[in-house]
């Protein structure tokens, strides 16, 4: 045939946009499935096809580099898409070799052009010729260390499994978990479902298949495709959040706290979602919340994301968290009733703009686009927000600092340099999260958390105090908390709950 197949042709499309315009899959892929219209069954395929080839994407250049004749980057771009649609059919689904290479060409004529088909058709029907685990065997022969067999086979740049192994380390993880980790980082995730306390319900999620989910209450696991056919996901009531997000934005609202507890702040909210679950959460106490956006472009997605609240309940602001005290000065009029200008909060969220290595399985073509360099340059950033949070922070109010993203100097590191300057005490951060998480019933008929025992996600820090700093102890017990794609089914989402002193 001189045309591909829908399902194909719509997945190269967006492995395109995603080669070529830095695009995103999970945001890409959505709308092109809607757009070509693809049934249950094709958009299933175009699916596992999309992500299945971007996360392999290490793996199955070091394979084809073993089939052809020029080094794999002097492969033109869009060649390199289809060989590397081929392979993953080939190797990692259930797709006959015949009508993976008879497809491969068919996308690649229509596409491409016949002289690129028939170098694809040479390519592919080499690595036909051995099964995934002889391919895995070959690329892992010339491997210089561990880490680069584990790169190899796992499909991850080295420097991100150094990253993670020592990550695991820096929060009292065995670094032997480091296989599982790179694992997880290769499964689908299941959509995970957020009813927005007060003002959804997911009865309607579960009528199409949704199953409750097993860390957070109000949340659900949902595996029935396209979620624009729900209403209330329509309406905004429901929607789609990882399961770490949403604890992270109950821990930081039920942390302990005296006094007054009216005025909420999330610094970054971009794109809304945590934001969202913390206005819902604040009506119910008689809080109002400030969301703060840099970009223009994301404010639009909180404004959007907060609509199903009342509209006296929050205000979203455009300007940079570094600023937050200028920006809040200038919009005093429009902020909400029970904040005053030039107030401080009381408990604020700090979602700093970081790696993302923690979503690795959301956003597979992360991966590849990341550097070291890329951290380097977000430290400084992390920590000038970090520092604005607190200054918008009343004495005895909570900041919680957040990324997503296990990585020590993006987490641990950052939390040490605040600690040590007295500005701010630990909290139990684990034990938050324990609390907000769901509870079964132990052995002898008492309540336990399911983040409790092997899941803890909690690490007690060293902790220096310059000297002549005041010290605080806020905590009988402080504590970071990190979850694990691989202990908890969740985004590796960073969690320190802070009093300011």
């Amino acid at each position: 045939s001189r045309t591909a197949d829908t399902a194909r042709a719509t997945v190269f499309d967006v492995l395109r946009s995603v080669a070529e315009s830095d695009a995103y899959a999970n945001l890409v892929l959505p709308k092109a499935i809607r757009s070509h219209r693809l049934d249950h069954r094709d958009a299933g395929f175009a699916t596992e096809l999309t992500y299945g080839t971007l996360r392999h994407q290490g793996t199955y250049d070091a394979i084809l580099s073993r089939c052809v004749d020029r080094p794999i980057e002097k492969v033109g771009t869009t060649t390199l898409i289809v060989l590397r649609m081929g392979v993953h059919q080939l190797l990692n689904m259930r797709v006959p070799a015949h009508a993976a290479l008879n497809q491969s060409v068919s996308l690649a004529r229509e596409k491409i052009g016949a002289g690129p088909a028939s170098f694809i058709n040479a390519v592919l029907r080499r690595v036909s010729e051995r099964t995934p685990e002889e391919w895995y065997e070959l690329i892992i022969e010339d491997a210089k260390d561990d880490t680069e067999r584990m790169a190899l086979l796992a499909s991850h740049p080295g420097w991100i499994v150094r990253s993670m192994r020592q990550a695991l380390v820096a929060h009292g993880r065995p670094a032997s978990e480091i296989e599982q980790l790179l694992e997880a980082d290769n499964l689908a995730p299941v959509v995970n479902l957020v009813a927005l306390p007060g003002l959804g319900s997911l009865d309607e999620a579960r009528e199409q298949g949704a199953v409750d989910g097993e860390l957070v209450e109000g949340s659900a696991l949902y595996a029935s495709g396209d979620l624009a056919r729900l209403e209330s996901v329509r309406e905004g009531t429901v929607r789609a959040q990882d399961a770490g997000s949403q604890l992270v934005a109950r821990a930081l609202a039920a942390a302990p706290l005296d006094g007054a507890d009216t005025a909420w702040l999330d610094l970054c909210a971009g794109p809304g979602g945590k934001a969202a679950l913390l206005g819902a959460l604040g009506i119910q106490r008689g809080a109002s919340l400030v969301a703060n956006e840099a970009a223009p472009h994301r404010a639009q997605l909180v404004e959007s994301s907060m609509r199903p609240l009342p509209e006296d309940s929050y205000t979203v602001l455009t300007g940079d968290g570094r600023q937050i005290r200028e920006t809040l000065r200038k919009n005093a009029s429009s902020l909400p009733g029970s904040i005053e200008p030039g107030q401080l909060f009381d408990r604020v969220m700090v979602d700093v703009p970081c790696s993302g290595l923690g979503a690795l399985r959301r956003r597979p073509e992360a991966r590849w686009r990341k550097s070291p360099r890329d951290i380097a340059e977000l430290l400084p950033l992390q920590r000038q927000l970090l520092d604005a949070a607190i200054e918008a922070t009343r004495p005895g109010g909570v900041i919680a600092y957040v990324t997503c993203s296990p990585h020590a100097a993006e987490t641990q590191n950052i939390v040490a340099e605040v600690l040590e300057s007295g500005a701010v005490s630990l909290l139990d951060s684990a034990a938050a999260l324990r609390e907000v998480a769901l509870h079964t019933k132990g052995a002898n008929g008492e309540p336990v958390s399911v983040l409790a025992g092997e899941k803890d996600p909690g690490h007690t820090p060293e902790i220096k105090v310059k000297k002549g700093a005041p010290v605080v102890k806020a905590s009988e017990n402080p504590t970071t908390a990190q979850l694990w794609p691989h202990v908890h089914g969740t985004d590796a989402m960073f969690l320190a709950l802070l009093r300011k002193n």
